[in-house]
């Protein structure tokens, strides 16, 4: 069975591990109560992620764009194979919106993104109290959404591997 590439197999695997640090980190950081020192570390490394994972995205979504992926196993039905490509879009939309979402709040609340403590990304508006107070529950449930979706993708890869044993997971391993 023809693998991915090289570059794609590490793209993927380093925005899924970058996607759960930064999603149990969120969960992490919210629970601290106050504003502590610990808390502002978390949420500048909570920030730092999340503009990696944007940018490793885009490079993903480039390379998706000029490459073609592998082709799916034969044994899979063509409404499989629409709702493998639907969900694998779908994942591409939610990784460009979260994090995004993520930065809109943060200028909302008034709070600069300085990426990794030396590079200020640059404000798009002024603080906003009422707009802070709808992208907080925006970021919060597009997170929510990534995670079902993240679980979704590694239950039918798991499917793939242990039932049908199409050797689909195989081609995205190291």
């Amino acid at each position: 069975m023809e693998r991915y590439t090289k570059t794609a197999i590490a793209l993927h695997w380093l925005i899924a591990l970058l996607i759960v640090a930064a999603f149990i980190l969120g969960l992490v950081m919210t629970d601290i109560p106050g504003l502590t020192p610990t808390k502002l570390k978390y949420y500048s490394w909570h920030k730092w992620m999340g503009v990696t994972v944007l940018a490793l995205a885009a490079g993903r979504l480039l390379w998706r764009l000029k490459e073609q992926p592998p082709e799916l196993p034969a044994s899979m039905t063509q409404s499989q194979k629409k709702a493998a490509e639907a969900g694998h879009w779908f994942l591409y939309f939610l990784m460009f919106a979260v994090p995004i979402s993520g930065y809109l709040y943060t200028t909302a609340a008034g709070v600069p993104v300085v990426y990794l403590g030396l590079l200020k990304i640059p404000s798009l508006f002024d603080a906003s109290p009422a707009l802070k107070e709808i992208l907080k529950p925006v970021h919060y449930w597009l997170n929510m959404l990534l995670a079902a979706v993240v679980i979704g993708h590694i239950a039918a890869a798991l499917k793939h591997h242990f039932i049908d044993k199409d050797g689909l997971l195989k081609r995205m391993l190291p």
